[in-house]
């Protein structure tokens, strides 16, 4: 690996680590952003929509970006977002305007999803080049991130230190890691020329839907939605299936949900070495069956400590399935990065659309039993895990031609 490409890789994670820990920073300070802004639980729902909204946006725009101007100016774009999206909801949430962080949240999603889908797209070219699995340690980073933002939001909130002051703080980080990052990438990744894009089977708003023709492709964009969703349902819902499920205190809950935070960045961190040992098809679908066991557990047991033990399980499961499908997605001599922006444009999509609409079905039957509907889906993607090839450097040019594509 020559020293360009170690800095585009180190650039990758750098960023990564940094978009983790604003996201958490957010995170961890949303009950004194409500406090500040003295509005209900429903007009905060309302507010955090704004969250939701900017990142599908961000997520579905980021892949045309990405082939008409190239990753390293579409991650310009996102993380220039990224910076005034938070420092519009510090503002909002010093100047308690609801509307403000409303705004800032649409901002701050848009960036995250704009750059997070070039940055998977930016890995997956590095491991094309180096032989070696990129991705797992990139989500690690931004894993590790979460973690890191999670205990500082905790620490700040602990001494009552002003919301305001601790996001402009965090977005003056992100601006200068951004900086470094993009100077260190190269031009062009995943852009499509003039040539790729005025050729018949390209034209036309169809032509961005073609890869997914591929019945390969097809059945690796169902294992991401499954793992996507475990890891959003996770997310969305652990805090609050511990205190409502079993009756743990909030800070309990908070405690859990940090656990699991952790145990995925430790998966995500361990999952090279092990993915070049024994490829993908069999670390997914062990990944798979051991998030299953977690949730198994999560929903029958009668002890909240054993519950709480078994998130461990389901972090370490679901660690490294998004990360890996993407991986194999990029296997495709010419597509590659349209391939990899696909993937991810999916399981970015079911990671924020699908675990809220849990909310509903567990009005009825309750949070413990809604978990039954993640775990089908990880029996899916466990069952489906034969279609990712054995990766690494196991994977050759002539197994990718092997796979069934559309003319």
């Amino acid at each position: 690996m020559d020293a360009a490409i170690r800095r585009w890789r180190a650039a990758l994670f750098l960023f990564m680590l940094a978009a983790g820990t604003g996201m958490a920073s957010w995170v961890a300070r949303t009950p004194a952003v409500r406090d500040g802004l003295d509005v209900s639980t429903g007009v905060m729902g309302l507010v955090l929509f704004g969250l939701s909204t900017g990142s599908m946006a961000g997520v579905t725009a980021s892949g045309p970006l990405v082939r008409r101007y190239g990753g390293r100016v579409t991650i310009s774009a996102g993380a220039a977002l990224v910076v005034a999206g938070l420092l519009v909801v510090a503002a909002g949430a010093s100047l308690s305007l609801a509307a403000g962080v409303f705004c800032g949240l649409a901002l701050f999603g848009g960036g995250l999803g704009i750059a997070e889908v070039a940055f998977n797209i930016e890995g997956a070219a590095v491991e094309s080049i180096i032989g070696r699995p990129v991705l797992p340690v990139l989500h690690g980073c931004f894993s590790l991130g979460t973690v890191v933002g999670a205990l500082l939001g905790m620490a700040l909130t602990a001494v009552a230190f002003p919301v305001g002051w601790h996001l402009t703080a965090v977005a003056a980080l992100i601006a200068a890691v951004a900086v470094r990052a993009v100077l260190s990438l190269p031009h062009g990744t995943g852009k499509k020329t003039a040539a790729d894009d005025d050729s018949p089977r390209r034209s036309g708003g169809q032509g961005h839907l073609r890869v997914w023709r591929d019945r390969r492709l097809l059945l690796i964009g169902v294992i991401v939605l499954a793992m996507a969703f475990a890891e959003g349902a996770a997310n969305d819902w652990l805090p609050l299936l511990m205190v409502d499920g079993y009756h743990v205190s909030a800070t309990a809950g908070s405690l859990t949900f940090l656990a699991f935070a952790a145990s995925m960045t430790l998966g995500r961190f361990a999952g090279g070495p092990l993915l070049e040992r024994f490829g993908r098809t069999q670390v997914v679908r062990i990944s798979a069956v051991t998030a299953s066991l977690g949730l198994v557990v999560v929903i029958v047991s009668p002890s909240p400590l054993m519950a709480g033990a078994a998130t461990v399980l389901w972090g370490l499961g679901t660690s490294l399935g998004f990360p890996v499908t993407l991986s194999a997605a990029g296997d495709h001599p010419h597509d590659a990065a349209e391939r990899v922006g696909a993937v991810a444009t999916a399981g970015y999509v079911a990671f924020l659309v699908g675990p809220p609409a849990l909310g509903f079905l567990a009005d009825h039957i309750g949070l413990r039993l809604t978990m039954t509907v993640v775990l089908a889906l990880l029996v899916v993607a466990s069952a489906l895990a034969g279609v990712l090839g054995s990766g690494g450097r196991a994977e050759t040019a002539a197994d990718t031609e092997a796979q069934p594509m559309s003319s």
